[in-house]
């Protein structure tokens, strides 16, 4: 009766230190890759650069794709309407954790997939979102980094000065549907109001109201294009940088990847960090943390980038004030 007694005892704690044991390591134990999902707005091919630097992110703190974690990925290709069910499709994948982004694909997963931990690769402020209680305390699944800073927009046009002091009409390209919308565009207001110059305002909510929006800029004769954050925004930027271009706008951004498809500039934190960042989170859950006690992390670094190829062809010359300033030159 004792050796019974002992041997239900000894099964009993085991199978609590089983069940104790962070999913991952469970996985392991059961010689199977950890299943990570990936929910993005855009698409493959505008995006691969952030989805490698997250999987380098996960290389570097020991995850090694194919034997200790795989991936399912699924892309939007910018259509807002497309993220639901591409958030349903992977959850019946049944990940261990959702990579999301932006902010529409953060909802979009956690709608799906309700018990999954969610971490918020890059986007906007989720608790203006109404996705989490706090910054400092998430709470419930979700976690991440926000890239949302409403006062960049102040140093746009400050920026755009800067590189061409002659400008005095400016247009802004906005996305109403971002949560920061109201608070970018009174800092938008700001800044014209502190440099006195003529600012004129368009919208695009979705992909197909850009090529309009940019139209009716081109018809008010503005010199220069500042674009604002929204999700439709990030993901079309090489047609919006593109259209600057045919214009020859000078032009300004908060995503480094705009000025790399050929803006004059951009401010903003670095993109490719904020991904290798997210793998930190993705690491941390995977040993056992709780998602909604990891604080949310805004970005303290911004980078200014200038793209000296498109400053010649515009006919630019960039003062040397703002070369000294650059983190980043494009040659």
């Amino acid at each position: 009766m004792t050796h019974i007694a002992t041997s239900r005892r000894s099964l009993l704690l085991a199978l609590g230190v089983a069940f104790s044991l962070p999913r991952a390591v469970l996985a392991q134990t059961k010689q199977s890759p950890v299943l990570i999902g990936w929910l993005h707005l855009g698409s493959r091919e505008s995006n691969t650069k952030s989805f490698d630097e997250f999987k380098k992110g996960l290389a570097a703190l020991g995850w090694t794709e194919g034997s200790s974690i795989a991936f399912e990925d699924r892309w939007a290709d910018g259509r807002h309407d497309r993220l639901l069910s591409l958030a349903e499709d992977l959850a019946a994948r049944k990940p261990t954790i959702i990579v999301a982004a932006p902010l529409p694909a953060v909802a979009a997963a956690t709608t799906a997939a309700p018990k999954t931990p969610v971490v918020i690769a890059t986007g906007g402020d989720p608790v203006a979102g109404r996705l989490v209680a706090s910054l400092a305390r998430p709470g419930g699944l979700i976690t991440g980094l926000t890239a949302a800073r409403a006062d960049l927009a102040e140093k746009y046009v400050e920026l755009l000065l800067a590189a061409a002091p002659k400008l005095k009409r400016i247009g802004f390209l906005a996305d109403p549907n971002g949560v920061g919308y109201p608070l970018e565009m009174a800092a938008a207001r700001r800044s014209i109001e502190r440099y006195a110059v003529e600012a004129r305002f368009v919208d695009a909510a979705d992909p197909q109201e850009i090529d309009p929006a940019i139209s009716r800029l081109a018809k008010q004769r503005v010199r220069a294009l500042v674009v604002l954050s929204g999700a439709v925004l990030a993901v079309e930027r090489r047609r919006i940088v593109e259209s600057a271009l045919a214009h020859s706008w000078p032009m300004i951004a908060g995503n480094p990847e705009f000025a790399e498809e050929g803006a004059l500039l951009s401010y903003g934190p670095d993109s490719a960090a904020l991904y290798r960042r997210a793998a930190h989170y993705v690491d941390q859950i995977l040993k056992g943390a709780k998602p909604g006690d990891l604080p949310i992390e805004q970005p303290t670094k911004f980078d200014l980038v200038v793209n000296v190829k498109t400053a010649k062809a515009l006919g630019i010359t960039i003062p040397s004030s703002i070369l000294l300033r650059a983190d980043r030159v494009i040659e």
